[in-house]
């Protein structure tokens, strides 16, 4: 019912179109870009129970307040100090080796605010727990979820977060000038 639901919100109501070509393994980082607006969550979430599937996410610890934070856990949410060094990386890294099955989206950018300095926690993330990355872009302005690439860290971030930038380059977000390369 929920699914249905969710389908009937995004695809028809929102006029979203899905353009995926990526399988979706058991374990993976999704690193969703670009991230100009709440309106994200909301697509990525309704996106998400349209397709049946579940997965975590990354969000900044000032939305896990009472009682909305009980709700944002419930659905996945694990929350982020963004102004403590508190081995974040490390502790998802774990919890993806130890599970069968774990997902996690994360914005690279880490704020809905123009940021050329993307976060590198989803790549440690997936190196760490040596699982893949897929690329998710939201482009507002053609209203599609695209995914079309999957990314294997090796520990060259330099040369691979520019690779992602670049797989993202062609992507709208809902405020284009909230995204910075």
């Amino acid at each position: 019912m929920l699914q249905k639901l969710s389908r009937k919100i995004l695809f028809d109501w929102l006029g979203f179109r899905e353009i995926v070509t990526e399988p979706l393994p058991d374990k993976c980082v999704i690193a969703l870009a670009p991230h100009t607006s709440n309106w994200d969550f909301i697509i990525g979430r309704l996106y998400t129970t349209a397709i049946g599937e579940t997965n975590h996410f990354l969000m900044k610890k000032e939305w896990f307040f009472w009682p909305l934070g009980i709700i944002m856990r419930r659905m996945g949410g694990i929350p982020v100090h963004r102004n403590k060094k508190m081995n974040v990386t490390d502790s998802v890294a774990e919890q993806a080796r130890k599970a069968d099955t774990f997902r996690v989206c994360v914005t690279p950018e880490g704020t809905r605010k123009a940021n050329a300095d993307w976060k590198k926690g989803f790549y440690y993330i997936a190196l760490k727990a040596d699982i893949p990355i897929l690329l998710y872009g939201l482009d507002f302005k053609t209203k599609s979820i695209v995914c079309t690439k999957t990314l294997i860290p090796n520990g060259d971030i330099d040369n691979q977060l520019q690779e992602i930038k670049d797989y993202f380059r062609s992507f709208t977000g809902k405020h284009p000038k909230q995204f910075a390369l």
